[in-house]
């Protein structure tokens, strides 16, 4: 990894420090754990309904403008902009668990998968996204202002709720949020159980679906990349599918995509035995 490969992890290191050192310098308030929770789940919603579903797999369509107000909640979450994070998802899922895939725990090391593949400085650049990169407010945001959706959130936590808004709200919240995402690349092929037979080893795991409002129902999604639901059964729960819904209820999406019944039923492992 060159030198500026590693500048370029200080921001994402100096993040995990500071949300393990700065709680012991400012005091917990429920206030700020409440809107840490909430931020969460915009935030997180902000990566599995928005970069994942919509950008990466098309699961549902909107209009321009609340494209762009989708993409400012995923940059939100401080894990690059969408058309970095959806080229690299596609790449993924065209080399899932075979070399090329960049975060397999199967090819590489579980290390790998959930975080090095990150810091490794190999990925700055992502796979070309014709379809979005179209948009020149998208690749701006993508390009140059990643940060700034973050950045706004801890000073809009600051302004309510003080340093422990800063601190339990936003920097503790971020790196969580990091770790569920990553849980996904690495524990979602390793543990788990698996319906479908795909190409790779995902794996249905439920509590990494319940840290991820819904992404957790992995060996799901594997099997049919393209809609807007991974819970397929009524007890797999799946947090960002129900806000899609809302969301179409109210007319800001359409054009949600489901799961056939034929589609439901194919590849079925049970059904081989």
């Amino acid at each position: 990894m060159g030198w500026y490969a590693r500048v370029r992890t200080v921001p994402f290191i100096l993040l995990h420090v500071a949300a393990v050192v700065a709680p012991f310098f400012v005091p917990f308030t429920w206030e700020a754990a409440g809107l840490g929770l909430l931020f969460y789940v915009l935030r997180m919603f902000g990566i599995t309904g928005v970069y994942h579903r919509y950008f990466a797999h098309r699961a549902y369509k909107t209009s321009r403008w609340f494209q762009f107000v989708l993409a400012w909640i995923g940059c939100a979450a401080m894990q690059k902009g969408p058309l970095w994070w959806a080229g690299h998802h596609r790449h993924h899922h065209k080399h899932s668990d075979q070399e090329d895939d960049p975060h397999s725990p199967i090819v590489r090391t579980v290390w790998w998968a959930h975080i090095g593949w990150v810091i490794s400085g190999r990925y700055t650049n992502a796979p070309e996204m014709k379809d979005f990169a179209r948009f020149p407010e998208l690749r701006v945001l993508d390009s140059s202002f990643t940060w700034v959706p973050g950045l706004s959130l801890a000073a809009l936590c600051y302004l309510l709720a003080g340093w422990s808004g800063v601190v339990w709200s936003f920097l503790v919240g971020t790196v969580c949020l990091y770790h569920a995402t990553f849980l996904v690349n690495s524990a979602c092929h390793l543990f788990g159980t698996r319906r479908y037979e795909t190409t790779d080893q995902s794996k249905n795991c439920w509590w990494a679906a319940i840290l991820t409002m819904g992404e957790g129902w992995h060996n799901n999604h594997h099997h049919y990349q393209s809609c807007a639901r991974q819970g397929f059964k009524w007890w797999e729960v799946d947090v960002s599918y129900y806000i899609i819904r809302a969301l179409g209820a109210v007319g800001l999406v359409w054009d949600i995509r489901e799961p056939t019944e034929k589609a439901l039923a194919a590849n079925l492992i049970t059904a081989k035995k």
